[in-house]
């Protein structure tokens, strides 16, 4: 059985799924160990354009962060990435807040603009949840007539980089925060749709032009996208994509058979 490392960038609402349950899985089933690193997929981006860290393989959250990596102006970090699953954007909430039981019972848009309700979301120009935060309050706040919203949208306040978000909601230092379900199930974190709105994160994935480490980067790709990786991500409500839908051209041989053109 080979070994060795592959390194993965992954957005931040990946990390526990990465960490725990298909990085164990990946190296059992190859003998490749998993050398994740999850922050905002606009981050992880930038740092492949700007070569602050080497990545083989690139799982970002918004296709517009790994499309940001094609072409020569902007370096062909990419040629091509696929489509691959899916999760909602919901409101996420810690358990015990005073406010649990009104965003049970009253439109999670009312609740929100409560007095004393403290609300996150992570920061639009890193991470794609933040862009689909910022969506949801401008689009309720004019369909429901709701200033206190389209304000909410420009709170600087309010931002959060992706882990202390997630560990405040755990603590209840917030009320509520924006979040993919599926981050808020592999966190244990109860949640409210986002009623009246239809976002989503898409995730996609992509090989990294000149991946020091190609093969184990295949081996991920495929395991990711193969029937083991896709069960790990429906166990925590993601909704998948297969096959795997690809934009760009070329494709390594060895993958060519994962995706639909």
């Amino acid at each position: 059985m080979p070994s060795g490392d592959v390194y993965v960038f992954s957005a931040g609402s990946l990390d526990t799924l990465m960490t725990k349950t298909v990085g164990p899985a990946f190296h059992a089933a190859t003998g490749y160990t998993l050398v994740d690193t999850s922050h905002g997929s606009g981050t992880l981006e930038a740092d492949i354009k700007d070569k602050v860290a080497v990545a083989d393989v690139f799982v970002s959250a918004s296709p517009a962060d790994v499309a940001g990596l094609m072409g020569a102006s902007n370096g062909d970090w990419v040629s091509w990435y696929a489509d691959f699953a899916a999760s909602p954007e919901v409101l996420g909430y810690y358990p015990k807040s005073k406010f649990a039981k009104d965003l049970q019972t009253m439109p999670w848009y009312k609740v929100i603009t409560l007095p004393g309700f403290r609300l996150g979301r992570t920061d639009p120009s890193q991470d794609p949840g933040g862009v689909l935060a910022v969506e949801a309050l401008d689009e309720t706040a004019a369909a429901q007539n709701l200033p206190a919203l389209k304000t909410l949208a420009t709170e600087q306040s309010d931002v959060y980089s992706e882990d202390p978000e997630e560990a405040d909601i755990q603590t209840g230092q917030l009320d509520a925060a924006f979040m993919y379900e599926a981050d808020a199930n592999s966190q244990g974190s109860p949640y409210v749709k986002l009623t009246g709105t239809n976002l989503a994160g898409e995730y996609t994935i992509a090989l990294i032009k000149n991946a020091p480490h190609l093969a184990a980067a295949e081996a991920f790709i495929k395991f990711l996208l193969g029937p083991t990786g896709q069960a790990e991500m429906k166990a925590d409500n993601f909704e998948i994509i297969s096959p795997a839908k690809l934009t760009g051209s070329g494709v390594p041989s060895a993958l060519a058979s994962l995706f639909q053109s």
